[in-house]
């Protein structure tokens, strides 16, 4: 400990490194001064204790995510508007990873000691708690998790995953989330083989390009009903949606048909469109458009509830949802983000043919149950609608026999499959 230790720690309870912390943002910001790089440690290591766990980790997640905004004093008394970045997203090798093993960490009564931390930058991201083979996973929760959760809790401010494991099951999860949400991590790749062995999670979570992608783009904060949680993205919704993203890096090559997205009902379907979504819009840039495509109304408003809730709207619900074909082609006209709509919206009367609503190249259909009522006229109307659109079905079921061939003329090939056997298991 203290200024002349590797990692800058005057006491346990300094819960990030600060000599870490201090030389990767100066290295990842080095036009900026050193009063914004101080304002940002400040801002990132200040007492959210009064706050709610839940809330008070997604406070500094953002931090982390989108960088710390800051205002620096100008030689003639003006303040500057700054953001400090504090971890390198888009090319993880130029962050610094360390990994700790038996971390005292210290609060106002007590000590204790986890097993395994992973800082980035000096920001502890990770943690992990071992138990023995012959021990149960389930003790590492109830014996150790929650535990620190009540004695080091401000630990949990910075923690982004927690893997919990005895040398047999590895699970991963939510620090504050019930024992029932931690889950196996089974496959490396969509189409690898199946298993639950430790190392799979851990190649699959901690190798450093999948950990910072794991963070940055499958971690939401869902302020719905209940209260605020934190859910982190299942290996079949990472998997998934990176194959989604891959399709859509190749539009022009599969002209626009990015797959069906088949994941059985309770996978947590909804959720994976927002994370594939709000993926595209951080990593591919552009003016990107997704239109939101479902069947019945409760389902629209379900959907666009749930984009509402973890953040992806800056506008109202009922704002982004279609009230007419007027009305929608007006949010397509204004470069909305989001788009929520019925394929009623599409209709037409009997002998009129279908207006050009938008001719923008930069529109992602998204359509909810694909093949329910996506091969009849409606569907017809609205691909003529939007000629220059790319889509992609996500649906619960399997599509019906005899579609298929239907299903690849519209939406390509099944982008990921998790079906109900995989799931039950």
């Amino acid at each position: 400990l203290g200024v002349a230790s590797p990692t800058g720690r005057a006491s346990f309870r300094d819960l990030i490194l600060p000599a870490r912390l201090r030389a990767a943002i100066r290295q990842l910001n080095p036009l900026l001064a050193d009063e914004a790089l101080q304002q940002a440690e400040i801002a990132l290591t200040t007492d959210r204790s009064t706050m709610l766990p839940v809330a008070a980790n997604r406070e500094v997640y953002r931090l982390l995510r989108d960088g710390v905004a800051v205002q620096v004093r100008q030689p003639d008394g003006s303040l500057r508007d700054e953001r400090v970045a504090v971890i390198n997203w888009m090319a993880p090798a130029a962050n610094d990873f360390f990994l700790g093993s038996q971390v005292w960490i210290e609060s106002n009564l007590y000590s204790r000691r986890p097993d395994a931390v992973g800082f980035v930058n000096g920001i502890p991201l990770l943690l992990v708690e071992w138990k023995d083979i012959t021990k149960p996973v389930q003790e590492a929760y109830d014996a150790n998790l929650r535990d620190y959760r009540d004695t080091i809790p401000r630990l949990f401010d910075f923690n982004a995953i927690t893997i919990l494991s005895n040398g047999l099951d590895a699970l991963m999860g939510a620090s504050h989330s019930p024992f029932d949400t931690f889950a196996p991590w089974k496959r490396l790749e969509e189409d690898g083989p199946e298993g639950v062995a430790l190392e799979t999670m851990l190649r699959a979570t901690c190798d450093p390009s999948r950990f910072l992608d794991l963070i940055e783009s499958f971690l939401l904060f869902d302020d719905a009903r209940g209260g605020l949680r934190k859910v982190i993205g299942k290996y079949h919704q990472v998997l998934g949606v990176n194959r989604a993203i891959a399709a859509v890096q190749q539009i022009g090559e599969n002209r626009g048909k990015l797959g069906v997205f088949w994941h059985t009902q309770g996978s947590g379907k909804s959720l994976s469109m927002v994370m594939f979504a709000e993926k595209v819009l951080r990593r591919l840039g552009g003016n990107w458009t997704f239109v939101i495509i479902t069947d019945r109304q409760e389902l629209d408003d379900q959907i666009a509830t749930t984009f509402a809730s973890v953040g992806a709207l800056t506008k109202l619900v009922k704002d982004c949802q279609a009230q007419n074909r007027t009305h929608l082609r007006e949010l397509l006209a204004g470069q909305e983000r989001y788009i929520f709509t019925l394929i009623h919206k599409f209709s037409t009367e009997r002998g009129e043919l279908m207006p050009v609503l938008s001719e923008r190249n930069d529109i992602i259909v998204i359509t909810d149950e694909a093949h329910r009522s996506q091969y009849d006229q409606l569907a017809a109307n609205m691909r003529r609608a939007l000629p220059n659109a790319a889509f992609i079905g996500f649906t619960g079921t399997p599509l019906i026999a005899g579609q298929e061939q239907r299903t690849r003329e519209v939406f390509g090939d099944y982008v990921s499959v998790y079906n109900f056997a995989q799931s039950i298991a």
